[in-house]
């Protein structure tokens, strides 16, 4: 048997993000000011981010220098290590070469600590004292946390709350880490407490934790707001995997022909594919094929409409131009929490309208089918998110089985799941469901789509 992993050493780490915004084949749409309707600026965005990071969100450089302090934490986990997956290739038979890049090494156990440990820099730089942000299943704010307590910042997270149950000790991770944790919706804020007197039981959503955190921060004395996923700078911070991954495909003396990854926001893969959709845009590779895959629960590229939408339910953020299901749409109780969201990180939407890159939508059961025989052959346990990408990964690995094909196949793995145990007993106690498009709540959220004249 070759090589079965690809290990860089510390020198080799980025020193620099990859900015994709000057390189793209049309401009990104503006993101526009939810009252004016005009394109937001820098001023605009100051209550809720600091200026670096606020600068960083609109950007002309294609590469920004990372802090020294940032790349000392970085190097805690970081450079991360590329895996060959002989074994999973043999059990599928298969003459596909499939590869994978472990991101569930980091203190957090995926790739958030990428862009929460340089949020909370920046704003500790800029004399901030509290950060305030919201997470789906629990990845972001225990990264978060992480961050803060790297920089001793005081953090509040809001947690979608069918996941604040499902996932205690994600919960208890952020705690021990120094921050407060509650479940979403809360009675912390006026967005929760008019949610909940509408709806007692709401499970919550992505969108109605960013309204709390949003709100607590522009209220909150020295309270800057976080973002774990879909704004630009995040996808940014997470460059360092692409980067990282390319040399490490170069050592294994490989190019991908596919690149699979899950989204929700759309953080972990665009982190992955931005530096290698460089190449397909100058039509180095134009062959390549990048393939976003999402829960058929809640699959904004796939379903979704291209238009202008709030980024949380109560409409308190800018407007984007994204593939939205409507930010009042409540996705179904899937155990994939980090994937539960209306929308998706507009330069994602843009390469996708573009054709650059393509998306797929798979049900619930079928990923943990395929997280187990990834973790009977692997042996890592992933995050019920990265099985919709390990799905897709094996159907392609079969497609090149049926064609005899032998077709390099890249998968963005993008953290563990040894905190979502609870998913992998009801999948393996035959209790897991599937959950169906929900098309006529869909159609009532999109109903509610703001009115942006001329977009």
């Amino acid at each position: 048997m070759d090589k079965t992993k690809f290990i860089l050493d510390e020198k080799d780490m980025p020193t620099r993000w990859y900015n994709i915004l000057p390189d793209l084949p049309e401009p990104l749409p503006p993101v526009l000011h939810p009252g004016t309707g005009k394109p937001v600026t820098p001023d605009d965005m100051a209550p809720l981010f600091p200026m670096d990071i606020v600068m960083q969100e609109f950007s002309p450089e294609r590469y920004i220098d990372i802090p020294e302090e940032v790349q000392a934490i970085y190097r805690i986990w970081r450079p991360t290590v590329l895996h060959r997956a002989y074994r999973l290739e043999k059990a599928l038979d298969t003459p596909a070469k499939i590869f994978y890049k472990y991101e569930g090494t980091s203190p957090a156990g995926s790739h958030k600590p990428n862009t929460a440990v340089a949020q909370a820099y920046y704003n500790k730089k800029a004399g901030v004292k509290r950060l305030a942000t919201e997470t789906g299943a629990g990845q972001w704010g225990s990264a978060l946390a992480l961050g803060c307590m790297y920089f001793g910042l005081e953090c509040k997270v809001y947690m979608v709350k069918v996941s604040y149950n499902q996932k205690p000790y994600r919960r208890i991770m952020m705690e021990t880490w120094g921050a407060k944790c509650v479940a979403s919706p809360s009675t912390d804020t006026k967005a929760g407490r008019e949610i909940l007197s509408k709806d007692p039981n709401s499970p919550g959503s992505l969108g109605i934790a960013i309204s709390e955190a949003v709100e607590d921060a522009v209220t909150t004395k020295n309270t800057k707001y976080s973002i774990g996923s879909v704004a630009n700078h995040v996808l940014l911070h997470q460059t360092v995997i692409g980067q990282e991954t390319k040399k490490q495909m170069e050592m294994a003396g490989f190019y991908p022909d596919i690149i699979v990854g899950c989204i929700g926001g759309g953080s972990n893969f665009a982190g992955m594919f931005l530096p290698f959709v460089k190449d397909k845009i100058e039509r180095k590779k134009p062959n390549l094929r990048i393939i976003c895959v999402e829960p058929q629960s809640c699959p904004s590229l796939t379903k979704g409409i291209y238009a202008y939408d709030f980024g949380d339910t109560v409409g308190m953020t800018p407007l984007f131009k994204m593939f939205t299901l409507g930010h009042t749409f409540m996705p179904p109780p899937v155990h994939a929490g980090g994937l539960r969201y209306h929308g998706m990180a507009p330069i994602i939407c843009h390469l996708y309208r573009l054709g650059l890159v393509e998306a797929q939508a798979v049900p619930q059961v079928a990923t943990f089918e395929a997280g187990v025989t990834f973790a009977r052959t692997e042996g890592f346990v992933s995050a019920p998110e990265t099985n919709h990408a390990i799905r897709v990964t094996i159907d392609e690995a079969l497609k090149c089985k049926q064609s005899g094909e032998s077709k390099v196949i890249l998968l963005a793995h993008s953290g563990h799941g040894y905190f979502d145990m609870a998913a992998y007993e009801s999948y393996l106690s035959n209790k897991l469901q599937d959950y169906d498009y929900p098309e006529t709540e869909v159609k009532k959220a999109l109903a509610s789509l703001p009115k942006v004249p001329g977009a």
